[in-house]
């Protein structure tokens, strides 16, 4: 990431522990939900003018890289309890081979990543001169894709 510029550096969202921070008052030992959180802060992603960097784990660390190219379409979904907090989760779907769907879950202002990805993205595409065949539905059911049942 020598010569990228970040564009946006984020965290899940601790709402997403609630259910299990108020069990540990209840049921689940307090244990539990330290894990819980140290799991969620230490996931971190980060995206540069290029990629997106997800680094996860807390204490075995993993790092995946996907290049900005390779995002072929988003989505976000926000269930009603995400919109209360502003939350929401941002879905790429993309040509990679390995990770044909990246999820970021729970993050705030996830409409304005999704859309900062797919602006970077087109420019990365551009920038790259790399140009996807549409085939079908591009790779997943939601897109009007038909089986071969049809």
């Amino acid at each position: 990431m020598s010569n990228e510029r970040v564009e946006w550096t984020g965290t899940p969202s601790q709402m997403q522990n609630l259910g299990w921070f108020i069990s540990c008052l209840l049921l689940i030992p307090i244990p539990w939900a330290i894990w819980r959180w140290l799991v969620v802060k230490n996931t971190v992603f980060t995206l540069t003018d290029q990629r997106l960097s997800i680094r996860r784990g807390v204490f075995t660390r993993i790092t995946e890289d996907l290049e900005l190219y390779r995002v072929r379409d988003t989505r976000l979904e926000q269930t009603f309890f995400e919109r209360l907090f502003g939350l929401g989760e941002v879905i790429l779907f993309t040509s990679d081979a390995s990770t044909p769907e990246v999820h970021l879950p729970w993050l705030k202002d996830a409409e304005a990543l999704r859309e900062t990805v797919r602006r970077l993205s087109e420019a990365r595409r551009d920038a790259k001169r790399v140009r996807t065949l549409e085939s079908g539905g591009g790779g997943h059911p939601d897109v009007g894709g038909h089986d071969a049942l049809d």
